[in-house]
C-alpha cells in the first residue's frame, strides 16, 4: 500500500474547503441498515466510516440564474419525457426522488422545494444532505406520489429522474414536469439537465468542475492510482461487486483509484454490478474493500457471510482494510453524494480499520 503524500487530516481539510461551495440543508432514510451504520463503529469486522459526517455544508448557497436568463415568463426545456415550458426561475418545486433532491441541494434551491416524494421516507434516508430537508412536506412515495397532495403544494415545477408515461401525464397536468433520466452511468448529464430546468445550467457546470477538481486533489494527495479499491454491496440475494460504470465506481475513477481486475467491467457495456461467487469471493478482494448494505436483508446477509472463512481469508479483510460505508450516499447519483464519497475515500482509501 502506498504512503499518502500528505496526512489524511490535511486531505480532509482540502476536501472540506473544496466543499464549502455547497452550504447547509436537509435530512431523512428508510434504510434500517443505514440507521445501524450511523450508530455503530464496526459491522462484522468492517470499520464504519461516515458516522460523524459533517452535513452543515452539504447544500450550496443559492446559485443565481444564469446570465441572460429571462427574469419572468417561461423557457423551453428538452428532457427525457419531451419538451416542456417551465418557469424562467421556478419558485415552488416538487421533487420526486433522491437524485433530483441531491441536484437541487447542490444548486442551493432546496428551500424552494414544497414537496418531496422519496421512497421510502423514514428518518435517516438522506441525512447526508443535512438537517433541513427532513422537514420538507411529503407528497407520498416516488413510485406513486399522492397527486392530490402534489396539487395542494401548488408547484410551478415538478422534477424527477424517471416516471412512466401515465404518471408523467398526470403530473404534467398539475404543473410543468421535467424528467432528467435515471441511469447512473450518465449522472453528470442528468445533473446538467436539472440545471437546465432550474435556469442554472452554467451553475451546474461549475458544480461539476469544482467536484472534478476536488476529486483530482484527493487522488494526488492519496497517491490513489497506487491503490486498488473494491466495492461490494450486500443484497438479500448475496454480495455483488461494482464495476467502473456504477455511480461509486465513477467517483472512484474520478479520484484516480485503481480497481481490481475482476471489477473493471462496465466501460463498454455499462454494467454496474456482478454477483460474487460466495464459494470463491476472490473477485471482492483488493488492497482495500468498501462494503455497503441494501436494507435489512442486505445487512443480515452480510453479517452472516462476513463471518465465513472464505470471506475472512481475503487479503484486505485479514489485513484490516475493510470499511463499511453508507448505502444511500454511495448509490445516489448526484454531486453532493459524490463529494461525500470523496470524503469517505479520504478517510479510508489508504487506511487500516483499527
Amino acid at each position: 500500500m502506498p504512503v499518502a503524500h500528505r496526512s489524511r487530516t490535511a486531505v480532509l481539510a482540502a476536501v472540506t474547503v473544496a466543499t464549502l461551495a455547497l452550504a447547509g440543508c436537509g435530512e431523512a432514510t428508510d434504510d434500517p441498515a443505514d440507521s445501524i451504520v450511523r450508530t455503530t463503529t464496526r459491522i462484522a469486522g468492517a470499520a464504519v466510516i461516515g458516522v460523524d459526517r459533517d452535513t452543515t455544508t452539504s447544500c450550496a448557497l443559492p446559485a443565481p440564474p444564469d446570465a441572460g436568463q429571462p427574469a419572468s415568463g417561461t423557457r423551453s426545456v428538452v428532457h427525457t419525457s419531451g419538451t416542456t415550458e417551465v418557469p424562467a426561475d421556478p419558485q415552488r418545486i416538487v421533487v420526486l426522488d433522491l437524485a433530483a433532491m441531491d441536484a437541487v441541494c447542490a444548486l442551493g434551491l432546496w428551500e424552494r422545494v414544497v414537496g418531496t416524494a422519496f421512497t421510502p421516507i423514514d428518518p435517516g434516508y438522506f441525512d447526508y444532505l443535512g438537517t433541513g430537508i427532513a422537514q420538507l412536506p411529503s407528497v407520498g412515495s416516488g413510485d406513486l406520489p399522492d397527486l392530490d397532495r402534489v396539487a395542494q403544494a401548488q408547484p410551478d415545477l415538478i422534477l424527477g429522474s424517471s416516471v412512466d408515461t401515465d404518471l408523467y401525464d398526470r403530473l404534467d397536468a398539475i404543473a410543468p414536469t421535467v424528467t432528467v433520466g435515471a441511469d447512473p452511468v450518465f449522472w453528470r448529464q442528468q445533473f446538467l439537465r436539472v440545471g437546465d430546468a432550474l435556469g442554472r445550467r452554467d451553475a451546474a457546470q461549475r458544480v461539476l468542475d469544482d467536484y472534478l477538481a476536488a476529486a483530482a486533489e484527493v487522488g494526488r494527495a492519496l497517491a490513489s492510482p497506487q491503490t486498488q479499491a473494491s466495492i461490494v454491496r450486500f443484497t438479500g440475494d448475496g454480495p455483488v461487486v461494482e464495476g467502473t460504470a456504477s455511480f461509486a465506481g465513477q467517483v472512484m475513477a474520478d479520484a484516480g483509484a485503481g480497481r481490481p481486475p475482476a471489477q473493471r467491467f462496465g466501460v463498454v457495456d455499462g454494467r454496474s454490478f456482478e454477483p460474487v461467487d460466495t464459494d470463491d469471493p476472490a473477485a471482492a478482494d483488493a488492497d482495500v474493500i468498501f462494503v455497503r448494505f441494501d436494507g435489512d436483508d442486505g445487512l443480515a446477509e452480510a453479517t452472516e457471510y462476513m463471518k465465513t472463512d472464505r470471506w475472512l481469508d481475503l487479503g484486505a479483510v485479514s489485513d484490516s482494510r475493510l470499511f463499511a460505508v453508507t448505502d444511500d450516499v454511495w448509490s445516489t447519483p448526484g454531486p453532493v453524494a459524490a463529494r461525500a464519497v470523496l470524503v469517505d475515500l479520504t478517510v479510508a482509501l489508504n487506511g487500516y480499520s483499527h
